[in-house]
């Protein structure tokens, strides 16, 4: 898909103050609906994903995609090892060529506490753009693999509470009413 057509938001990148930027918890609905693909490219954009990788930082995360930030947007921003030259701003991203397997434990920074077994492809290929609209390619193995994948799943509304085992829906029992508690009394009363 080429930058110039993918579909913006009512107000556009411009519109979003990327200081007023938290990462959202589970169960906020944005988490379940599927990103818009991002339209405008450029500062604001720039802005948005800096911003993404500082609260990425704080929470001591590997990626953190659009929806995590309460923004309905295809994008998402990762650092394995936390090294600068590790950071990646992925735009409207797709995987293909997804190849072998391993289950691993994941976690969430939208889904504190929780962790799930989960299977995932341990290469595979990204297309995206960087927030200047140009586009790229690149593999990703083991760890890489399993955070594009996490994000990318993030972005089509998935969450890894929807890949829970009956082991890991017992095991996260507490943790996931504490998170859906805490969202009632956030949530404002109509």
């Amino acid at each position: 898909m080429s930058p110039g057509s993918a579909v913006s938001g009512p107000r556009g990148m411009t519109a979003i103050n990327p200081r007023k930027l938290q990462i959202v918890r589970f169960p906020d609905p944005i988490l379940k609906r599927p990103a818009k693909p991002v339209e405008e490219f450029g500062a604001a954009l720039a802005a948005f994903a800096k911003r993404m990788f500082e609260l990425m930082q704080e929470a001591k995360g590997v990626g953190l995609a659009g929806p995590q930030v309460g923004q309905s947007v295809r994008i998402f921003v990762c650092n394995p090892t936390g090294e600068a030259s590790d950071a990646m701003v992925c735009v409207n991203p797709t995987l293909t060529d997804l190849s072998g397997a391993e289950v691993h434990e994941e976690g969430c920074l939208s889904i504190p506490e929780v962790s799930v077994q989960m299977r995932r492809a341990t290469r595979v290929m990204l297309q995206a753009f960087d927030v200047e609209g140009r586009a790229f390619e690149r593999e990703g193995i083991d760890l890489v693999a399993r955070i594009w994948q996490h994000e990318t799943d993030h972005l089509d509304g998935k969450l890894i509470t929807d890949h829970m085992s009956t082991a890991d829906e017992i095991a996260n029992r507490r943790a996931l009413k504490k998170l859906r508690d805490a969202h009632r009394k956030r949530k404002p009363a109509r």
